[in-house]
């Protein structure tokens, strides 16, 4: 038993630190491979690679670039033409093509500030230069000059103007039908996009009279947006009765037309409130999804 102790204690003895320890620094160890930081080698090395894996520029052997609706850049050797990024689409900051690629003509790469309200890093995107309104010989209104450009890609002869086109009235998002229970608050929207703008109104089954006269329960509320030349409006009940069910109408109209949308609201008990969630319910529950998906739709 003694021997056995002794040979354990010579055996741990002779262990070298280096040995038991990889990140010591031995004595006969090369100082710049002591030092050397191997994460920061790493993000050096996929910087630099795109460099190293270039060769002799050969332009007869590019592949041709198709379809680029924004134009065209080089790639990241600077040898063979391919696609520039359209507008919304990630990008590369600053004027060399390392990964994302590069913005086509009149647009820029800018960092979207708010990618990084969660803490992540914001994300740069191309944006265009310029956010005039144009309206092409088509009758379509372009948000700016790089939306046309993309659409005069396809469309041959495609000229435009300055400022939107006149259009009447087109309802981007119509109201909703809604089932509710009594006492609750309800909300209808309705998106309108139109050039002149348009005025929005609001009216129940059919009646002359335009909501919310003056009924205290019943408000309407309405702003700019979400996009240019857009109008976003809100018919909102508070308390609903039964009352309040029925059929609801949202009318754009400016000198050059009108459009109207409805949704019906249905304003329950408690009880049929209940009765008719469960019946939902158990329809939800009754829906054989790998029958449906086995069917042939084509």
């Amino acid at each position: 038993m003694l021997m056995q102790i002794v040979m354990f204690a010579v055996l741990v003895l002779s262990v070298r630190p280096g040995e038991c320890f990889p990140n010591y620094k031995d004595d006969y160890m090369d100082e710049d491979l002591a030092t050397f930081d191997y994460y920061k080698g790493t993000d050096e090395f996929d910087e630099g690679n795109r460099t190293q894996e270039c060769e002799e520029c050969v332009p007869e052997l590019c592949p041709l670039a198709q379809g680029c609706r924004a134009g065209l850049m080089l790639d990241s050797c600077g040898c063979c033409s391919q696609c520039a990024n359209l507008e919304g689409q990630s990008c590369d900051l600053g004027q060399r093509n390392l990964y994302y690629g590069l913005c086509g003509k009149d647009m820029e790469c800018k960092l979207d500030r708010s990618d990084g309200a969660d803490g992540e890093e914001p994300e740069a995107q191309c944006v265009c230069s310029s956010q005039k309104p144009l309206c092409g010989s088509d009758g379509q209104t372009y948000m700016n000059l790089c939306k046309y450009k993309e659409a005069a890609y396809s469309k041959s002869g495609l000229n435009v103007s300055d400022g939107p086109c006149r259009t009447a009235p087109v309802i981007k998002v119509p109201p909703h039908n809604l089932v509710n229970v009594t006492g609750s608050s309800i909300a209808f929207l309705c998106e309108v996009f139109a050039f002149p703008m348009a005025l929005v109104e609001w009216r129940k089954d059919g009646k002359e009279v335009i909501l919310p006269g003056d009924d205290p329960h019943i408000s309407v509320q309405s702003r700019g947006g979400p996009q240019k030349y857009e109008l976003s409006s809100w018919l909102q009940i508070e308390e609903a009765s039964q009352m309040d069910s029925g059929t609801y109408r949202c009318i754009a109209r400016n000198e050059l037309g009108h459009i109207s949308a409805t949704a019906i609201l249905g304003v329950l008990p408690p009880d049929e409130m209940s009765a008719y969630l469960e019946q939902n319910t158990n329809e939800m529950m009754g829906y054989d999804q790998l029958q449906d998906y086995d069917r042939d739709y084509y």
